[in-house]
């Protein structure tokens, strides 16, 4: 068994991937502070646009998750061939999938913004964004199936070097696109929206260049179009369930955005940049939750499951203590981290209050993020789906739903709602973890050839 599972250490998988995730971050940061120069009303409609194409995005992670899995455990197994030509699969079923998404949002992004309650400005604004960025999807499909491959080789500096070049340039294009800077005509959102997609293509090129470097046994090209039921069946048992399980999670936010509408246009802006500033609070959880499933993708893979049963723990605490250093920070500075999008105090006022539950939330979703990703490396997917069934839906949106049209809370009611629902899910999850029950959704066995 070679030394696949011994010469990855969880440091090494975890410092590229938080860079990543914070450059990344750090680059959404600065496309909504590049459109709050804009308006609010850009803000608002380009960040209710995203909702949808995050749920796009979460669809494509049925096959990008559920392969990376399935690839992860063969590694650990030491069946190299098999894990080359499901990589090659689930490249093409992603890039089928992104094709009828890109579809879908090139003829329904007016309607589908409609449906959200807006008007005016922020409804054209919506609009546009999701057509273009969401017409293009499925060169996203493409970055999701391709840097979930690389990352289970232990690859994760190279896609981390990938991910910031596509970031910088999509700021730089940001600039000139939504300002009209060197010659280039002033677009605004729609500046933005291109932007996006020119990164995206360019990150996928070098992607593709990168599957064939990282992978021990290399892709025949007849690999893309042979179809094998046995790997379609185990990426799909993990995928759905992992997809359909952050689908819930995306569509509850959507109907807890639709709740904000009510409330009004500061409280839809505050919303979204408050948002942008509780991301950087569960960074570090992102980034130690994909790299501890890799290491527990192989662990399960090669048999070591009491070693997978105490490196969840061990990410666990770490993560909570990064968590907590963000959460103070963001409570102690929160107006002036608000200033930094919008001088509007109303804005402010609410974006800053919300921030004040920070330590209830944050906590809650970091337990959530590292154990869920752990569950589903081992291959025990569908138990987070019928938790976040019960928490998510009958328990975030009701609560939700009482706290802002019933006791009038405005957003600080939806922080609540969403705090609560990951509590619930909190607690549920440590137990499942603890019960070992997991151990026994391995897909596959150890190799004793190797």
């Amino acid at each position: 068994m070679a030394n696949t599972t011994k010469e990855l250490s969880l440091f090494r998988l975890t410092w590229p991937l938080f860079l990543e995730l914070f450059l990344f971050m750090l680059m959404g940061l600065a496309d909504t502070f590049m459109l709050s120069a804009v308006s609010d009303n850009a803000v608002a409609g380009v960040g209710t646009a995203n909702q949808f194409i995050q749920i796009a995005i979460l669809l494509l992670g049925v096959i990008g998750t559920g392969a990376s899995i399935v690839v992860s455990q063969y590694l650990g197994s030491r069946l190299l061939e098999d894990a080359s030509k499901i990589s090659a699969l689930s490249v093409t079923l992603n890039f089928i999938t992104g094709l009828v998404l890109s579809g879908v949002f090139l003829l329904f992004s007016d309607a589908i913004m409609r449906m959200m309650n807006l008007q005016g400005a922020v409804l054209e604004a919506s609009q546009s964004y999701l057509a273009i960025v969401g017409g293009f999807i499925f060169v996203q499909a493409l970055i999701t199936s391709l840097s979930s491959i690389i990352r289970v080789q232990g690859w994760t500096k190279q896609t981390m070097y990938v991910s910031l070049g596509m970031n910088v340039l999509h700021v730089i294009l940001n600039y000139i696109l939504i300002f009209g800077k060197f010659g280039a005509p002033e677009l605004g959102v729609e500046g933005a929206a291109i932007s996006s997609v020119i990164s995206r293509i360019v990150a996928a090129v070098v992607f593709f260049w990168l599957l064939y470097q990282a992978l021990e046994v290399r892709i025949q090209f007849a690999d893309y179009y042979r179809m094998s039921k046995d790997y379609i069946s185990k990426i799909l048992k993990i995928g759905i369930p992992s997809a359909l399980e952050q689908v819930l999670y995306q569509t509850s936010q959507i109907v807890l955005l639709y709740y904000v509408t009510y409330v009004g246009a500061e409280a839809l802006s505050a919303r979204q940049y408050a948002a942008n500033i509780s991301m950087f609070t569960y960074l570090f959880a992102m980034a130690i939750g994909s790299g501890t499933a890799i290491l527990i993708g192989r662990y399960v893979g090669a048999g070591e499951k009491d070693l997978a049963y105490k490196t969840v723990w061990f990410s666990v605490k770490s993560a909570l203590v990064f968590t907590l250093v963000m959460v103070a920070l963001v409570t102690t500075f929160r107006e002036p981290l608000m200033r930094v999008f919008t001088d509007n105090d109303d804005i402010i006022q609410i974006g800053a209050s919300v921030l004040l539950f920070s330590i209830f939330l944050e906590t809650g979703r970091t337990i959530n993020i590292t154990i869920i990703n752990s569950l589903r490396a081992a291959g025990d997917a569908t138990y987070p789906v019928r938790i976040g069934i019960i928490s998510m839906i009958c328990i975030g949106l009701t609560l939700g739903y009482l706290f802002v049209f019933v006791l009038d809370l405005g957003l600080v009611g939806v922080w609540l709602a969403i705090s609560c629902d990951e509590w619930i899910r909190a607690i549920l999850v440590i137990f499942r973890w603890r019960s070992r029950k997991w151990e026994r959704f391995a897909l596959v066995g150890p190799n004793k050839q190797a």
